[in-house]
């Protein structure tokens, strides 16, 4: 059974949140019926309470960045903890480790795209990992690297070009992955690069356009879904207006 870790004298301060109050406190908060509606979306874990997601933000507010304090919520295996850790984890701490430790602890959507959002997206191993991760078997390791990739579309406004172009291939590769969690992830990948500029939004209907030949039904539907998105009037009123290229 977990045991939270205790911290040194030199570390504790009067006030300062400890891991089994934390704990208390989001059990005391839970409610069956998110934990039947999370269910309802896929939404599954061995221990989960069932705390809404803005009484998690409430929560990180208060608590604020505590980086060893979100590595202890996340050891306790509870989900509604392992959520609440990676909103006050440090991104500039965490490692490839890390990282590659909190995804094989991965056992739903909710986590996998929590922490790739909230955390992973911001740390400097994020755009190796999703490469690694686009063709590991695990479900949600794999669709956490597409995750990553989706996040890094939208969050990282200074990348090249050059590297969704990258990604783009990667998509091509592994479309035709009919595990829903994995073929939703590479359609979300495909569709917030298909969004970024003008020129990836040529590219990205290229791919999908590619997508659209091959004897896959997973890959087909990825191609239609971004297909329609992509070439919609409202995104591209949207990258004219940007004067994005």
């Amino acid at each position: 059974m977990w045991t939270p870790k205790r911290r040194s004298k030199k570390e504790r301060s009067p006030g300062t949140p400890t891991a089994r109050r934390i704990l208390q406190e989001l059990r005391a908060l839970g409610e069956r019926r998110n934990v039947e509606g999370m269910a309802r979306f896929g939404i599954r874990a061995e221990i989960v309470y069932g705390v809404s997601k803005p009484r998690l933000d409430q929560m990180a507010r208060r608590i604020g960045r505590d980086h060893d304090l979100a590595k202890e919520l996340w050891a306790s295996g509870v989900h509604d903890a392992r959520l609440l850790g990676v909103l006050i984890s440090e991104p500039l701490k965490v490692t490839a480790g890390q990282m590659e430790r909190w995804a094989r602890d991965f056992d739903n959507w909710d986590v996998c795209d929590g922490a790739c959002c909230h955390l992973f997206a911001f740390a400097a191993p994020a755009w190796k990992k999703a490469v690694e991760w686009s063709s590991r078997k695990e479900q949600f390791v794999k669709r956490a690297g597409f995750a990553l990739i989706a996040y890094l579309a939208y969050k990282d406004r200074t990348a090249p070009n050059s590297k969704f172009l990258r990604f783009l291939g990667i998509i091509r590769r592994e479309a035709c992955d009919d595990r829903h969690f994995v073929k939703k992830g590479v359609n979300w990948a495909l569709r917030n690069i298909g969004k970024r500029n003008k020129a990836l939004n040529r590219a990205a209907i290229r791919t999908a356009r590619q997508l659209r030949g091959l004897d896959s039904a997973a890959a087909r539907w990825i191609a239609a879904d971004a297909l329609r998105e992509l070439t919609s009037p409202s995104v591209r009123r949207r990258l004219a207006k940007a004067g994005a290229q």
